[in-house]
């Protein structure tokens, strides 16, 4: 079992069983945070905590869609953080109580990582010199997923600036793979935030209802929500910029396949009277064979026609913007 048990008093101890009990009957246990469910972990749950078997089932599933459901006396709920700009994101399933706050994650959460450290500098005190309540780890906690999505969304910003200069400069495949790239990652962020928004409105306005929720507690999920409506919106503004910065792309590409066939066009036509010439006095007529000869007639028929043709052909190339 890996993981922390973590007291009211901001210190923390390494997971087991026994210390989790210890915890929980002296009303010590502010938040258990599981790094993973194996059995061990997943028996303590179930014996312990008494979880409902639904949420049993749930809590060994990753991948799930964000939500927050009533067990009783029990809030689950499931939600996301981001790592890094095209990064994974990390899930955290988390049971609320009054008497308990349990986090199960499968993989590594930097900013739940954060939140424990900033609780065993500051002793489990807050800004007012009070000890925390459960109800307000969950804020914290949460809080801080919320926020980790705004870094990977700046870095975002400026990729995106980046690759629409990329693609008004030189538009290639590369440019072409990055901007999938960002749309892919984008969409299936999209897909988690949408229902994440639903969840914190949820809770903000008690079709779930969180125990303990008092009035002083709707400033928190009120900060909550607006962080992730925020987020959304981001979202939706960054999959405007990717979609225009396709059709950009895809219009500076018809552009250079223009220019690409005016110039074949252009050279197409200059050899059209050439060949031309080349061939009317190409042909084995006697009358041409006996009346053309010399230079001078080489000159003015043969170079000086095709000469006159190629200077003709450039003026009016000229006059009408084609050069």
């Amino acid at each position: 079992m890996d993981g922390y048990v973590v007291s009211i008093d901001g210190s923390s101890v390494p997971a087991d069983r026994a210390a989790t009990e210890q915890a929980l009957n002296k009303g010590n246990l502010l938040w258990l945070d599981l790094h993973g469910v194996d059995d061990d972990a997943l028996a303590m749950l179930r014996d312990v905590f008494g979880f409902h078997p639904v949420a049993m089932d749930d809590v060994g599933e990753f991948g799930q869609r964000p939500k927050a459901e009533n067990f009783g006396d029990v809030v689950y709920i499931v939600s996301y953080a981001a790592t890094s700009v095209l990064g994974p994101l990390t899930e955290v399933h988390a049971f609320y109580s009054e008497p308990f706050l349990v986090t199960v994650r499968k993989a590594g959460c930097d900013v739940l990582d954060q939140v424990r450290a900033q609780l065993a500098v500051t002793g489990g005190e807050g800004a007012s010199g009070t000890r925390p309540v459960r109800l307000i780890m969950l804020h914290h906690i949460l809080d801080s997923m919320i926020d980790s999505f705004f870094p990977p969304m700046s870095d975002l910003d400026d990729r995106i600036d980046g690759l629409l200069e990329r693609i008004f400069v030189s538009p290639s495949k590369d440019e072409l793979e990055d901007l999938l790239r960002m749309q892919r990652w984008l969409v299936g962020v999209r897909k988690l935030v949408s229902p994440q928004r639903d969840v914190m409105a949820a809770l903000l306005s008690g079709i779930v209802e969180l125990p303990g929720k008092t009035a002083d507690s709707d400033p928190y999920l009120r900060d909550l929500y607006d962080h992730v409506i925020r987020i959304s919106d981001l979202i939706d503004s960054y999959r405007d910029l990717l979609s225009n910065g396709m059709d950009a792309y895809l219009s500076m590409v018809s552009n250079k396949l223009n220019e690409v066939m005016k110039q074949l066009t252009i050279i197409a036509t200059v050899f059209l009277p050439l060949s031309f010439l080349t061939g009317f006095f190409g042909q084995n007529f006697s009358w041409l064979v006996s009346h053309l000869g010399g230079l001078g007639a080489f000159l003015i028929l043969g170079i000086g026609s095709e000469v006159a043709a190629v200077a003709g052909l450039y003026t009016l190339f000229r006059r009408r913007g084609w050069l």
